[in-house]
Order: C-alpha cells, then structure tokens, then sequence
C-alpha cells in the first residue's frame, strides 16, 4: 500500500509541474506509467486518474486568484452602483466567465462525443513525442516572430480579450484535447499569443481557462467511471489530488514571475529534446 501511495505522490508531482507549464500533462503522465505502473488499479481508473488528478491543480488557481474570478460582491467602491440583484455581480468578471465559456466550446462539443475515438487512436508514445516536437518548434517560432515584428501594444488584461480572441484560443485548445502530448496550457498560450496577449495575460487566461475545461473533462470521467473505487483507488486518487494542488500553487507563482522576464522558448527546447528521447526509445529500446 505504502508503495502505491508513493507513485501516486509521484504522479501527483509530475501533474503539478507540467499542467501549467507548457509541456504537456497528459503526455508526461502516459510517459512515467510507462516505468511507473500502479499495480493495485483498474486500467480503467488509470485512464479516469490522469484526468481528475486534475481537480487538485484546478483548486490552486481558484485559490491564487479567488479574487479576480469570483463575480459576487457587495462592493461599491468597484464601481457597483446598481441596486437589486445585479449590485451582487461584477460585471467586468461576469464577462470574463462568458468570453471563458465560449473559449470552452470547442473542446467541450468534441470532447463529449468524441473523447474515446481520439483516446484510443492518438493516446500513445509516438503520437506524444510527435506533439511535444511539434509544438516545441510553434514555440520557438512565434517568439522568433514576436521578437522581430513592429513592436505594438500588447493585451495586457483579461479585459482587453475580445470574443474573438476567446474563441480563436478556444480553437487552440481544441487541438490539445485531440492530440495528448500537446498541452492544453503551452496550446491555448501559443495561440494566446499569436493573437496579441502580452505573456502573462495569455497565461492567467489560460489557467482560468482551465477551471471549466478541467472541471467539465473530469465530470465526465467520473461519471463514465461510475465512482465505483476501491478503497486503494480512493486513496491513490485523493493523495494524487491533494499534491498536484500543492505543487500547482508553487508551479503557478513561478510561472508568472519567470515570464515576466523571460519567454516560452526555453519551453520549446525542452519539449524537443524530450519529444526525441520518447521517440528513439520506443524505436530503439522497446
């Protein structure tokens, strides 16, 4: 049992670090269960535990940035000055949640219907190593071009996003719902990105982004699971929650302070090399 717990603690570290940073969840989790198996589960809650592990790192966001995504308030020196029902909301927040779940559309229909044809036909090494390559170079790329084109003024607040805008990153995280090994976070950034958010935005975007995404993905799981766990398959869930949130809370402050300073590129570089070593391994070695 203790061992068990261990891989759990471990595959929750491994969801903490790479769900934020752009390098891809999922494909990390598939790759450490390829040396790290939990021997006491079900294939089915294996495949149910890479993506509800995700609820903990969820609640790292609602935690750091509570008070940019919760839209009730009595406040009015916010400048709330409606009275009745409405001067509980607020408003700049209301339409952030709406550009948020239009952002979710895409993934949302796909995922629903087809969530099980692409798990059977790209959740494998191969296509894995072939997204981290890919986006690896998308990375390095468009900071290339964002470095040498006409410096202009970028989106620097959530508020600035247009409806556009949301639905365009919504179709970039599309692509990563399809194809694991891509990442939901370095895919919606990326198209963040092309579209003219300044780094942070493009992140803080992502990570709220995340919430419903995540949320909804994980409901869906659960439910096709049925919560039927065993007593080990509780615990090995609930340990891996509770340590992806924890290494999430650290993971995102130094995310946001890195990249005040940095770019994605160094991101892009790892995921190329990984994304080689995945590939000469499973061609080579096994």
């Amino acid at each position: 049992m203790l061992v068990e717990i261990m891989k759990a603690i471990l595959f929750g570290v491994v969801e903490g670090i790479t769900e934020w940073l752009p390098i891809s969840s999922t494909g990390h989790l598939i790759l450490v269960e390829q040396f790290v198996k939990l021997k006491e589960v079900s294939p089915e809650f294996w495949g149910m535990f890479q993506v509800v592990i995700q609820l903990g790192a969820i609640l790292a966001v609602v935690l750091l940035y509570w008070n940019k995504i919760w839209p009730i308030t009595k406040d009015t020196k916010k400048g709330i000055k409606k009275t009745g029902i409405l001067s509980y909301f607020n408003k700049e927040i209301m339409i952030l949640w709406v550009k948020i779940l239009v952002a979710c559309i895409p993934a949302a229909v796909v995922g629903v219907f087809l969530d099980e044809v692409f798990e059977e036909l790209f959740y494998n090494p191969f296509c894995i190593a072939f997204a981290l390559i890919i986006f690896g170079i998308a990375f390095i790329v468009i900071e290339n071009f964002n470095a040498k084109r006409k410096k202009k003024k970028l989106k620097e607040t959530t508020n600035q996003i247009t409806y556009q805008d949301a639905i365009i990153i919504g179709i970039f995280q599309l692509i990563a719902a399809i194809f694991p090994g891509t990442s939901r976070s370095g895919a919606t950034i990326i198209g963040a990105l092309l579209i003219g958010l300044s780094r942070p935005n493009a992140a803080e975007f992502t990570f709220y982004l995340a919430i419903p995404t995540m949320a909804g993905a994980s409901l869906l799981k659960l439910v096709k699971f049925g919560f039927a766990f065993t007593g080990m398959e509780l615990v090995i869930l609930l340990v891996g929650m509770i340590v992806s949130f924890l290494v999430s809370v650290l993971v995102i402050k130094f995310l946001m302070n890195y990249i005040k300073k940095h770019d994605f590129k160094p991101f892009g570089y790892y995921r190329i090399v990984l994304g080689i070593i995945v590939l000469a391994y499973f061609c080579l070695v096994r």
